[in-house]
């Protein structure tokens, strides 16, 4: 590190013998730098008092209500143990009772841990295949591709009684390859794969083996999982272009695929996916400090060279236990414990996933660390996939969905949202591009609830699912998808679903401000420069004292894998605890559950958890003060200043010249009876500021299900939506204007104005501005104004279809299958 503490000390001398030098500014320049330090320091006292001030009261809000219930609880639990109706001897009965519960819990519970030992070595001999719960095939391997990985399409098969349609518009689901294995996204039969298989579409799952294949690299996975589009594709040749969703790191390989292949995709889903790093509030979200706290890039390197070029990801696991060490180091053993006889087959099958810890080669964590999570460079549009080639995720053309959650402390809201902010100049540019983007922000289900199960996220993955086949028929541009209200009891809810669009403003409000970013730049100009002197000084040393022998000990021996294989059957102590549960099994006597002990068994661990709980939050105030006092200082920004987050972007003027709009435009009263609708229902969808289901599905309805549109492809029919849509932006008055030369007869144009005026609905519920522009309409195509309502379809009781489409670029082809 010396390097840097160098180069930090060697500008700032600079920087201060230029400020002292009096020829070489004048005295006003040194008043606005003097003034520009003195914001810079305001800035830093700021972020430090708010996020000390979130610390500390978020410490005494939650932890003074946990101590109270905690008060009241052993208050009860006195009156209750020694009341005046208490009979002699109760209590002694009460204590024996639990001393023999207590004892079979405790033989229960460690004979779950042998059997958690026993499991893991079993996987770990097994190669750790993915814990999906459904059966699957393995339809195409990536070690067989022209650049071999680990990586594998599975194919899930469908449980008895569950009937799959292979015209459906397939899922493909990505899991994330952070440390654990594959299978999270189908681990449950309420996860994101029963959701798609109860609806009838058939499922494949990207899952990857434990080790990589030598040389693989990040673009190795990303020519794969294009593969496996290809294969899905070709394998569901009548249905639309597949979903693919990308859980958690999933999420941003999703967006890879999609930027560098933007013809395979449909519509892309990301389930809490970090995508812009940098991103959080201050005084909370502090796995984001890491790079800084702890170090940079060298860690990966260093942990790769002791590895043998191999990145064990039992190192990134420990880093996600640390996060609530209350949970993964006290609660679960205890809630294991305490209802051992009911919870043992839910914690070994989720403990199967969690402690199986897979490998990474260095170039791909490295890439991970440098492109992402310490360099951000993803949303700078700086990530290179190979050298020479940029991803741009401005190239994606399908519908973007992104699902995120207030409650997820490991990628929140900000990191999934605020990469959109950054790629676009605005929601108009996200429009002129022909782009959708869609999120929508849980309020308190965690991470892995995101993709696991949580009813109420299964709920509105449910309804992003059934909402897909009409999201296509939106108009382009930012929405916010809103389940705004609900019928019946929780597990059988029906929802009203719209979308509201949104402005870059409305995405800005969810952040508390984004100076908080800045100090990052410094840590990522200083992991860069820690790396090369690593790379130059320390890895020689490093690796010529490792060999594969001590790489392989290194990893049996790491702390998460040690602790399961010494607690196996293996151990001739630990053996034995088979005998003693069958024994337990046999003579099981549980003791009530308002046992006195039972209760106050519960709060000593309410109590041990809290102080847990206690010191998290007091390393996790340090760790944020730490890390602005070292990286946001005015030093520090100087010191950053070359990679400070941001990228060029364009206004709508300069996007006039884009190649698609000059096109668009140099065609605008080109066309027929199909572009005069479609760009009918983009104005009409300009004059609202939110999109009901029920406008949206008959909208969907008649682009999808009704002739002529029925007969384009979804290739076309999206040719045509973003060609109107440029038309739109960029020439308003001439579309409408232009409307006659695309609809010739009279009959034409009276079909088309009744399809437009039936999608908004009855003229009661129309705003002033829609019904305005419907008699615009007809009043360009010289028709009588707009009197009654029309409720019923147009097109679906057409006994012939409209004249045909005079568009010459689009071409003729087979109908596409319904969804």
């Amino acid at each position: 590190m010396k390097d840097v503490f160098d180069a930090i000390a060697d500008g700032q001398n600079a920087f201060l013998e230029k400020l002292t030098d009096a020829t070489a500014w004048s005295p006003s320049e040194r008043v606005n730098v003097f003034q520009a330090q003195m914001a810079e320091l305001s800035t830093l006292s700021e972020l430090l008092a708010r996020g000390l001030s979130t610390h500390m009261n978020r410490i005494s809000e939650t932890h003074n209500k946990r101590l109270q219930k905690t008060l009241a609880d052993m208050g009860e639990l006195a009156q209750q143990a020694f009341g005046h109706d208490r009979q002699t001897g109760a209590l002694v009965d009460e204590y024996q009772a639990y001393a023999a519960d207590a004892a079979q819990r405790m033989t229960l519970t460690l004979d779950t841990l042998r059997r958690r030992g026993d499991n893991f070595l079993e996987h770990e001999e097994a190669g750790c295949p993915p814990v999906l719960i459904y059966d699957y095939e393995v339809v195409l391997d990536g070690a067989d591709l022209p650049r071999p990985c680990n990586y594998m399409l599975l194919k899930i098969v469908p449980p008895e009684g569950v009937e799959v349609k292979s015209w459906k518009r397939p899922y493909i689901i990505i899991d994330p390859r952070a440390g654990h294995g594959a299978g999270i996204g189908g681990f449950k039969l309420d996860s994101q794969v029963g959701v798609a298989l109860h609806d009838g579409h058939p499922v494949y799952f990207v899952a990857f083996r434990r080790m990589p294949e030598p040389g693989q690299t990040i673009a190795s996975v990303t020519h794969a999982e294009a593969a496996f589009v290809r294969k899905v594709m070709e394998l569901h040749p009548q249905s639309p272009k597949p979903v693919v969703t990308g859980n958690c790191q999933g999420g941003w390989a999703t967006l890879l695929l999609a930027a560098t292949n933007p013809d395979l995709t449909g519509p892309i889903l990301l389930n809490g996916a970090p995508v812009q790093t940098w991103s959080g509030k201050v005084g909370e979200h502090p796995m984001r400090y890491n790079a800084g706290v702890l170090g940079g890039t060298w860690n990966v390197m260093l942990a790769s060279d002791l590895g043998h070029g191999v990145f064990d990801g039992a190192d990134l696991v420990s880093n996600f236990e640390m996060l609530n060490p209350g949970r993964t180091e006290f609660r679960k053993y205890f809630d294991l414990y305490a209802k051992v006889d009911t919870e043992q087959k839910r914690f070994l099958d989720f403990e199967r996933w969690w402690g199986g810890y897979f490998l990474l080669n260095e170039a791909e964590i490295r890439w991970i660390v440098e492109e992402l999570f310490v360099g951000n460079r993803l949303s700078k549009n700086e990530a290179q996939l190979e050298p020479g080639r940029n991803i741009d995720l401005k190239q994606i053309r399908s519908p973007i969905i992104v699902f995120a959650s207030e409650g997820d402390n490991i990628t929140p809201p900000t990191q999934a949202i605020n990469w959109i902010i950054d790629t676009y100049t605005d929601e108009r540019e996200i429009a002129i591009r022909g782009q959708r983007i869609i999120y929508m922000i849980h309020e308190q289900v965690g991470h892995l609830g995101i993709f696991v199960s949580s009813k109420i996220a299964k709920k509105e993955h449910t309804e992003v699912t059934s909402t897909l086949k009409t999201i296509e028929a939106l108009a382009p541009g930012l929405y916010e998808m809103k389940i705004d209200d609900f019928e019946g009891p929780l597990l059988e809810r029906t929802f009203t679903v719209s979308f509201q669009e949104r402005t870059m403003e409305d995405l800005k409000l969810l952040d508390d401000g984004r100076e908080d970013e800045i100090p990052f730049a410094a840590v990522a100009r200083a992991s860069e420069q820690q790396s090369e002197f690593y790379d130059v000084m320390v890895r020689p040393f490093v690796q010529a004292g490792v060999s594969e022998q001590s790489a392989d000990f290194r990893r049996k021996t790491h702390p998460l894998r040690l602790q399961h294989a010494l607690f196996s059957s293996l151990n001739p102590f630990v053996a034995p605890l088979q005998g003693m549960a069958e024994k337990v099994n046999a003579d099981r006597k549980p003791v009530a559950p308002d046992n006195p002990f039972v209760q106050a068994e519960g709060i000593a661990a309410d109590v041990i958890e809290q102080s847990i709980d206690f010191w998290r939050d007091l390393r996790n105030t340090f760790y944020e003060t730490t890390f602005f006092t070292l990286w946001g200082s005015p030093t520090a920004r100087w010191f950053g200043r070359t990679h400070q987050p941001g990228r060029t972007l364009k206004r709508k003027e300069e996007l006039a010249c884009l190649p698609a709009v000059r096109s668009a435009l140099m065609h605008i009263g080109e066309g027929g009876f199909c572009e005069a609708v479609i760009r009918m229902l983009i104005l009409l969808a300009e004059s609202r500021g939110n999109v009901r289901r029920d406008r949206l599905e008959r909208s969907a309805r008649v682009l999808n299900q009704d002739e002529p549109f029925k007969s384009l492809t979804s290739e076309e029919r999206a040719m045509i939506i973003e060609e109107q849509n440029l038309i739109v932006e960029f020439a308003r008055e001439a579309a409408i204007a232009t409307l006659p030369q695309l609809l010739k007869t009279k009959e034409d144009r009276e079909l088309a104005a009744r399809v437009v005026q039936f999608v908004p609905g009855v003229i009661d519920e129309m705003a002033p501005h829609t019904l305005e522009l419907l008699q615009t309409f007809h009043e360009v195509l010289d028709l009588p104004p707009v009197t009654g309502d029309i409720t019923e379809d147009p097109l679906a009781g057409a006994m012939k279809e409209p004249a045909p489409r005079k568009s010459a670029r689009a071409s003729s082809k087979k109908p596409e299958a319904a969804e």
